[in-house]
């Protein structure tokens, strides 16, 4: 059996590899939504945060690894959105970091053109990847919702709502649409928060490009 890391936005990063072409299939701000609302979701489905209002409110106290909690916990109330768009940067950063101290990837720094750094990222066992989108596929095609495990119903959630083609492309979005709509139900409101921010973005880069 294969071992795959244990927190949420740990497994999300993987699963937007892309083994075929050894690279991230999504990186950026998109990329930062996803791992953000990842780790929102883990700490819901922990109990670790609740809801009040349509907004997020601290839990049952417990463990806080990439200090999403800590931010809640200080800030007057807020949205989902609002912490899903949060810090992205640095949460990217944060879980690249965390996947290479626990070897399950290597980063390594190129120049293009010989100037700009750009980091590339190695997954060190494919078979984890594998394991991982294993478990997302059979959150969608298998057993009943209510039976389906919690991080796999959320790496479906999740995955749909940073469309994350690694994992769901567009014809298995459409074609599961229902399927996905009660995984993400499951798993709690950070995934169609994610949905909505990266809604938004797009929308914005359109207005942007067609307003010249």
């Amino acid at each position: 059996m294969v071992n795959v890391p244990e927190s949420l936005p740990a497994r999300m990063f993987l699963l937007a590899y892309d083994l075929k072409k050894q690279r991230m299939g999504k990186g950026g701000a998109q990329l930062g939504y996803v791992l953000r609302a990842a780790a929102l979701t883990e700490l819901y489905l922990d109990g670790r945060l609740g809801e009040e209002r349509r907004k997020p409110v601290p839990g049952t106290p417990g463990e806080d690894p990439y200090g999403v909690l800590a931010q809640i916990t200080e800030s007057r109330p807020r949205s989902w959105q609002h912490w899903v768009r949060k810090d992205t940067k640095a949460m990217v950063g944060r879980v690249r970091d965390e996947l290479a101290r626990g070897g399950w990837i290597r980063v390594r720094t190129r120049r293009v053109m010989g100037l700009f750094p750009r980091q590339e990222i190695i997954v060190k066992d494919p078979r984890v990847v594998k394991s991982l989108w294993g478990g997302a596929s059979s959150a969608l095609r298998g057993r009943p919702v209510a039976h389906v495990n919690s991080y796999d119903a959320a790496a479906v959630a999740l995955a749909a709502a940073g469309e994350l083609k690694t994992v769901l492309p567009g014809s298995d979005r459409r074609r599961h649409k229902r399927r996905i709509q009660e995984l993400t139900a499951r798993t709690g409101p950070a995934a169609n928060a994610a949905r909505k921010v990266i809604s938004q973005q797009r929308a914005a880069a359109a207005n942007a490009g067609g307003g010249g």
